[in-house]
């Protein structure tokens, strides 16, 4: 879990456990007059295009063609991941701007993606890691950031937030994120139980792997990723994983955890994704399928 000295706090990104997001020494700087307030990019960035859905995207080009390889990438899919964001959270969203570079100095995806805020008002200006020769995880890390700003100011920079944004990563993306995982080390850590209480950060890995482990079990039950999102989003900030399990299954939120941490224990393979009930192989790419 990263320290708040870490990072800016009106941050919220998405890395993979043992990373640590770049820290910002100035935001905004030297970004050009009239250009997007980036969270921490600090160079000139390349237009690339607007896509129907007002997605805008730039590149940093000082990293040549891979990344603008990237950048085309996520333009040509951008109208698809806004079009499933809005199903999955039945809105119709907002523009936002997104630049692709070396985030936290990588090229491979694992730099992860940022934003600002939580809205499509305060949180538009997004990046998303270059991850050369494999544009799906560009498209992954952008539907990470996108969620958030569709849960209208609730969840995001909660532990809730958090593993509902990567359900929407995983099932948008295609699940190309999978060495993202937190559920594993949340069971090495003892399974601490994060389904009656909500924790208020989206930077530990052992509340969001809880949160992402028990999306997965009630998702496998016949329940799909839209649904699930729009009660998250009703319940709000101060609402647990088991409130949400007694809304959607109309079953007492007491039972939610003692079931979810004895399928948990039951798993024949334990736990080595985020998707340890297998929910993915029913949803595919569809927000809208039951598990």
């Amino acid at each position: 879990m990263n320290s708040p000295a870490d990072f800016t706090s009106s941050r919220h990104p998405l890395v993979p456990p043992a990373a640590t997001p770049a820290r910002v020494e100035a935001r905004g700087k030297a970004v050009a007059a009239g250009g997007p307030a980036w969270p921490s990019y600090t160079g000139t960035a390349q237009l690339v295009g607007t896509s129907g859905t007002g997605v805008t995207v730039y590149v940093d080009p000082s990293l040549g063609q891979p990344a603008l390889q990237n950048a085309d990438d996520l333009l040509a899919d951008a109208d698809r991941v806004v079009g499933a964001n809005d199903s999955i959270f039945n809105i119709t969203g907002g523009p936002v701007d997104v630049i692709v570079f070396a985030l936290g100095g990588q090229t491979d995806g694992t730099g992860g993606a940022d934003h600002g805020g939580c809205t499509f008002t305060n949180g538009n200006a997004i990046e998303v890691d270059a991850s050369f020769g494999s544009s799906a995880r560009v498209s992954a890390l952008f539907e990470a950031e996108l969620s958030e700003c569709a849960m209208n100011g609730q969840l995001c920079g909660f532990s809730t937030g958090e593993a509902l944004s990567r359900w929407c990563a995983a099932v948008v993306g295609s699940n190309a994120l999978t060495d993202f995982a937190t559920a594993p080390q949340w069971v090495q850590d003892g399974m601490p139980n994060w389904v009656d209480e909500t924790e208020s950060t989206d930077q530990d890995p052992d509340s969001t792997g809880c949160g992402v482990a028990f999306l997965s079990w009630v998702l496998s039950q016949g329940h799909s990723l839209a649904e699930l999102a729009q009660a998250m989003v009703a319940l709000g900030d101060s609402g647990t994983l088991a409130q949400l399990y007694g809304e959607v299954t109309s079953n007492p939120a007491a039972d939610a955890w003692p079931q979810f941490s004895a399928a948990i224990n039951g798993l024949a393979n334990g736990v080595s994704s985020d998707d340890p009930f297998n929910a993915l192989a029913t949803i595919g790419t569809s927000p809208t399928t039951p598990g």
